[in-house]
């Protein structure tokens, strides 16, 4: 990994100011070891408001860590997509140019222009308009008419569209932006990404589960992958991970090993986890702590400590630069794209597949999330809460 900017020690849960992070000012200021990170987007508690799950590193008094440009021959700081496809045994082509669809909310106008950054930077292929690999959209399946923009959820966006670039270069994009980030805008979104003939369907983004049955037929769309971020909050549900219908994706931290695989994954702390309250265990779920739907299914890197170049919005919409992110926002595109890399599925529901070929994925055996007292927080062998099965080895279990 290029090595993240160790930022000076201070006590952590210092309010971050609205000028360190501009439209996106939170007070959820963290450390992960020497590293400290916030969140890009505010955190709603709304019924039917959702919040993304994107984090930002930042100093210790939440500046975020920019770099406007990269040093020549040098790459940016944070995991690049060669790093992720070889910590994740993930082939660099795909074995069809599937369709991966990233829903999010609000505007994002340089969009496009961003993710050519990010690409161009790694030696990925162009994904335009032009070349008919990049498309968006607002809600309702129109090219044009955008929501207003916001940076938090912009910077969302950057991360997210990177994520599914870094797993599957060779997979064409959709972008769907919600009016808002209510469930019900968001919901529309995913309906629209559906109809769009996406492949695949990435949601970084989690609510409360209460209410939320109102939107949860948005999420079952036979025969599609639909991802969602089970939340950074640590031990605890949303929705719409908490969806039987859905791929609930936990985190790690992501480190490089010794070891035969070379790299090695505990179980993140701010990763979400936990038994539904609202939603039934679905018949491919097998363990016996949790009556009800249980969440993760898998995970994937998460932990801002050990986490991934970006390239984005900073303080604002307009300006750009390279960051280092993470949160379960960062794993949920990388597993949806890969998904998209293994190119097929025969199951109504993929997640089917994927807990049928468990043994394909690496199993996350230590880390802890909180003090549940059980596999739902803990990371133990075999199926546990923060991680779920485990992480990608290879495509067998997509």
């Amino acid at each position: 990994m290029r090595s993240i900017m160790m930022v000076a020690a201070g006590l952590a849960g210092l309010a971050v100011s609205s000028a360190a992070l501009g439209q996106s000012a939170t007070s959820d200021l963290r450390r992960s070891g020497k590293v400290y990170h916030a969140r890009v987007c505010p955190k709603s508690n709304a019924p039917g408001v959702a919040s993304c799950d994107a984090r930002v590193v930042t100093d210790s008094k939440g500046n975020p860590q920019v770099r406007d440009r990269v040093t020549p021959n040098a790459l940016p700081s944070g995991y690049g997509p060669s790093d992720l496809r070889a910590a994740y045994n993930i082939p660099a082509t795909s074995s069809a140019q599937r369709t991966i669809a990233i829903v999010d909310a609000y505007g994002y106008a340089n969009a496009e222009a961003d993710l050519a950054v990010y690409r161009s930077t790694f030696g990925l292929p162009a994904c335009t308009t032009a070349n008919g690999c990049f498309r968006k959209y607002n809600q309702r399946g129109v090219q044009g008419s955008y929501p207003r923009q916001n940076t938090g959820w912009a910077q969302e966006t950057a991360l997210d569209l990177d994520m599914a670039s870094a797993i599957c270069p060779d997979c064409r994009i959709i972008l769907v932006q919600a009016d808002s980030p209510t469930l019900a805008n968001l919901a529309a979104a995913v309906n629209t990404a559906a109809s769009l003939g996406a492949f695949v369907i990435s949601n970084s983004y989690s609510g409360g589960e209460s209410g939320s049955t109102t939107y949860e037929s948005a999420y079952n769309h036979s025969g599609i992958a639909i991802t969602a971020s089970t939340g950074d909050s640590g031990y605890g549900v949303g929705f719409p991970a908490s969806s039987n219908h859905v791929i609930a994706v936990g985190g790690t931290s992501l480190t490089r090993s010794s070891t035969t695989r070379g790299w090695s994954e505990s179980a993140w702390s701010g990763a979400g986890s936990g038994c539904s309250a609202v939603y039934a265990k679905p018949s491919w779920q097998t363990d016996t702590g949790c009556a009800r739907r249980s969440l993760a299914d898998v995970s994937a890197v998460a932990d801002p400590a050990t986490g991934v170049a970006v390239y984005g919005p900073t303080t604002n919409v307009s300006t750009a630069g390279w960051q280092v992110y993470g949160g379960t926002s960062a794993s949920a595109p990388i597993i949806a794209a890969t998904y998209a890399s293994q190119g097929s599925n025969s199951y109504a529901y993929p997640v089917q597949g994927t807990y049928a070929n468990r043994a394909y994925l690496n199993d996350v055996i230590s880390g802890s999330n909180g003090s549940c007292g059980s596999y739902l927080c803990n990371g133990v062998p075999g199926y546990d809460g923060p991680t779920g099965l485990g992480t990608p080895n290879g495509l067998t279990a997509f």
